[in-house]
């Protein structure tokens, strides 16, 4: 999922919302956004404001405060499922699922491993560590 700005993430996620609602026909990509949305009720109503969401500034919050940076996780990881990469990473997704009466959960612990690498990569001005991420969501109980 490629965007120009913090802003045109924010509408597509907004656009996406709209036609699911809508229940207009959506492209692949936009599916996956949905699911993702229809999985937070709780960001729900920001989501119904439309462009007054648009300003808000979460800065620097936690993913968990965040709902954009949240779903985002979300959807950068169920991207990487179908991708299977890093490679595994789709066998421990399933894995985690099946194990979990909690799937949602799940999928919560794993964005935060995905989170700590992608600060970790940030902060010391390189790509992220596939191994080291991939050691971390085999590491979750």
């Amino acid at each position: 999922m490629l965007v120009q700005s913090r802003d045109s993430a924010r509408q597509f996620f907004f656009e996406v919302w709209t036609k699911h609602r809508h229940a207009q026909p959506l492209e692949p990509m936009e599916r996956l956004v949905a699911e993702v949305i229809a999985l937070h009720p709780e960001y729900h109503a920001l989501l119904d404001a439309g462009r007054q969401g648009l300003a808000g500034d979460y800065g620097s919050a936690a993913p968990e405060h965040n709902p954009f940076l949240h779903m985002g996780l979300h959807i950068a990881l169920r991207e990487q499922v179908a991708a299977d990469r890093p490679a595994g990473i789709a066998q421990l997704h399933a894995q985690r699922l099946a194990n979990d009466d909690r799937p949602h959960a799940a999928e919560h612990r794993m964005i935060e491993c995905l989170a700590e690498e992608l600060w970790r990569a940030q902060s010391a001005g390189r790509l992220p560590d596939e191994a080291a991420y991939l050691v971390a969501l085999r590491a979750l109980d």
